[in-house]
């Protein structure tokens, strides 16, 4: 096991969050989608399924705009799947930490059929994929689920799928209790006291993720 497998102490996670601060860009897509959506993402609205595609084509997922006469695929099959599992979701102030293994289990299978999930037209069709349904599931619950991208996934788990999605949210879940045991603190006095107010710890250890295993730090 690597250092990066064991996460991060309070010094790294600081250093990693005050670094992660230099890209506005994805803090100013966030702030968009929170300004179409506030106070809370709710994808039964048609405005906030199109919200949450601009924020994830914001963060490179290049998911295809539907051109006239077409059908919004993205926002047809986001309302079906959102039928489906919204009311299975954690509730919107749960927190990592706190997420049971009874939910981590069903969250596994929330994520595999929205990665699945039709989400462009043309003639060959896309899914939403991997990296997007664990940003859009982040989106959803920003407290409580990590997002990750290829290079994460693969670093810590060799894998995108169902089971590897359970156990990133595992082992998130266990690099949050360790830093709030070791802090003291709760959720949110711990952002402030890292000089984040306000910013999710699944998301702090989202940026420590992106730093270690993306951007190579």
């Amino acid at each position: 096991m690597t250092p990066h497998d064991r996460g991060p102490d309070l010094a790294r996670l600081r250093a990693a969050v005050g670094d992660f601060a230099r890209y506005t860009a994805a803090d100013r897509s966030w702030e968009r989608l929170l300004l179409a959506t506030g106070p809370r993402i709710d994808p039964a609205l048609p405005a906030h399924r199109r919200a949450l595609l601009a924020w994830l084509n914001a963060w490179g997922c290049r998911l295809r705009y539907p051109r006239d006469g077409e059908r919004d695929v993205f926002c047809a099959e986001t309302a079906a799947w959102w039928a489906r599992w919204g009311g299975h979701l954690p509730g919107p102030d749960a927190a990592l930490a706190g997420l049971a293994d009874a939910e981590i289990d069903l969250l596994g299978e929330c994520y595999a059929e929205l990665a699945a999930m039709p989400a462009a037209p043309g003639a060959r069709p896309r899914s939403l994929g991997p990296t997007a349904a664990t940003k859009m599931l982040h989106a959803l619950r920003p407290r409580a689920l990590m997002p990750w991208d290829a290079a994460i996934a693969d670093a810590l788990h060799g894998a995108r799928t169902a089971a590897a999605y359970r156990a990133h949210l595992r082992l998130g879940r266990e690099w949050a209790r360790r830093l709030l045991a070791e802090s003291g603190l709760g959720g949110e006095a711990l952002a402030a006291e890292l000089g984040r107010p306000g910013r999710p710890l699944a998301k702090m250890l989202d940026d420590y993720c992106y730093l270690a295993f993306t951007a190579g730090a």
